[in-house]
């Protein structure tokens, strides 16, 4: 059985910081800063309306300015801001992690939506992306394209069932790269449009952004937060939870539910013959030792990209103070005035974050740094731990959104080390994507809608 290894990853000298560091550093704050500053733009569409915030802005520039050739960045800054995005979702999940001590009791209101919505991010994509990909032609393609919005684990299972040669993988290849590079813009939009429409309970679209992408929850519960402010931080806990559950679900009901279902939907649409389960000579598995990509904390596998793919690791000491600052200048603009609360708030997340990834390395990954950072998250901020009111006074004093705004800020500018990948894969993966993000969403949504008037 073939092992794939874990990509070299090459860290950034020790000494004063270099031009590949500080320069995306450099432009993240000015781009965040700047649209920070200009604040929510609203797109009236009769009677719903899409808010397009911040977040949504600073990814766009930055994937401009990444995308743009007069003054190219370089690989290694791509790199870069890809590392230091990792970094600045890694806060956002200890942020959220937060939420959930003082909003317990909604999260055991809620009940068993919360698990029986799980069934719209798991089979959405196979109902309604399955389905458009056969018309498109998109070949076997469509099997690791659609039985799953295709986060990391995805190359994992697919790889493990037709080889890492297959179409099957190609498939997973170019959702993988579609969802990373337009994935929370569409699920922040998507949820703009459907909280403005007034139709469903802002838990119920709170559970539904948690697809099991770590970006693209952040950026569709900071859009329903805004929409309802009265319960923001409700829904910032429930979309935490759910996406919890969608990553921890996600790769044993891929490999025997999801996968298997997309296969034989796809084999029945298409009258084509069965095709072996395993490609001879391909099948691979993932070392127990390769490294985790923290760009999507859901994700547990870092993906095969080939030799060649330039990854640089900029060491914790260097990038949380990077992004910790970048975050800070933008909860400040996006509060009005400087107040102290936000740098204690930055303080207890960044402590919160080196915590659990402290406890994921000594557990060397059997328990990952999300888990730890949700479990240490309810334990001190829930009302049974002492000082617990003035952990979530100063913490809640941060404005979510503009934390989302710094991790799509650089999420744009490491797009153009995809692009590449993109102009590779064609068009036919646009409104493929897009449908399996959306079914992925809605069905989910309407699910959990239904759950919880029953429950209640």
């Amino acid at each position: 059985m073939k092992v794939i290894p874990a990509p070299s990853v090459r860290r950034t000298p020790s000494g004063p910081l270099r031009r590949e560091v500080w320069l995306p550093a450099v432009l993240a704050l000015v781009i965040v800063s700047a649209f920070q500053a200009v604040g929510v733009w609203k797109i009236n569409l009769g009677p719903a309306a899409i808010a397009v915030y911040p977040m949504v802005w600073a990814l766009l520039a930055g994937g401009f300015v990444s995308a743009q050739r007069r003054w190219p960045l370089t690989p290694r800054m791509w790199a870069v801001a890809e590392s230091l995005m990792a970094v600045g979702v890694s806060l956002l999940v200890a942020r959220l992690s937060l939420t959930l001590g003082p909003n317990i009791d909604v999260l055991f209101d809620a009940g068993p939506a919360l698990l029986l919505q799980e069934v719209g991010h798991l089979v959405g994509t196979v109902a309604i992306a399955l389905p458009l990909a056969v018309a498109l032609r998109m070949g076997r393609a469509t099997v690791g394209a659609t039985f799953s919005i295709d986060r990391e684990a995805s190359f994992a299972i697919v790889g493990d069932r037709f080889g890492v040669k297959s179409d099957e993988y190609r498939g997973v290849l170019s959702m993988y790269v579609f969802g990373t590079m337009f994935g929370a813009v569409i699920v922040a939009l998507i949820a703009s449009l459907t909280s403005s429409l007034g139709i469903f309970d802002p838990l119920a679209l709170a559970m539904g952004a948690g697809v099991g992408s770590g970006s693209m929850m952040a950026a569709g519960a900071a859009a329903i937060s805004a929409a309802h402010p009265e319960v923001g931080e409700q829904v910032l806990a429930l979309a935490a939870t759910s996406n919890l559950i969608t990553m921890i679900l996600g790769v044993y009901v891929g490999v025997w539910i999801a996968l298997p279902l997309a296969d034989r939907l796809y084999r029945l649409l298409t009258r084509s013959a069965s095709r072996p389960a395993v490609v001879s000579g391909e099948r691979t598995e993932f070392s127990s030792s390769a490294p985790i990509d923290a760009a999507d904390p859901a994700d547990t596998h870092a993906a095969p990209f080939g030799d060649d793919d330039v990854k640089v690791t900029v060491p914790l000491y260097l990038s949380v103070p990077i992004v910790a600052a970048i975050c800070i200048a933008a909860a400040t603009i996006a509060a009005g005035e400087p107040t102290t609360s936000i740098p204690i708030g930055f303080t207890l997340i960044v402590g919160l974050m080196l915590v659990a990834t402290a406890l994921s390395h000594l557990t060397r990954g059997k328990i990952t740094a999300v888990i730890w950072a949700s479990v240490l998250g309810v334990s001190v901020s829930g009302p049974w731990f002492p000082g617990s009111a003035w952990i979530v006074h100063n913490t809640e004093s941060i404005d979510f959104m503009s934390m989302c705004a710094v991790v799509l800020g650089f999420a744009g500018l490491a797009v153009g080390k995809n692009l590449p990948a993109l102009r590779m894969i064609g068009w036919k993966i646009v409104p493929v994507g897009f449908a399996a993000i959306f079914a992925s969403f809605l069905l989910s949504t309407l699910i959990a809608e239904f759950a919880l008037g029953f429950w209640r």
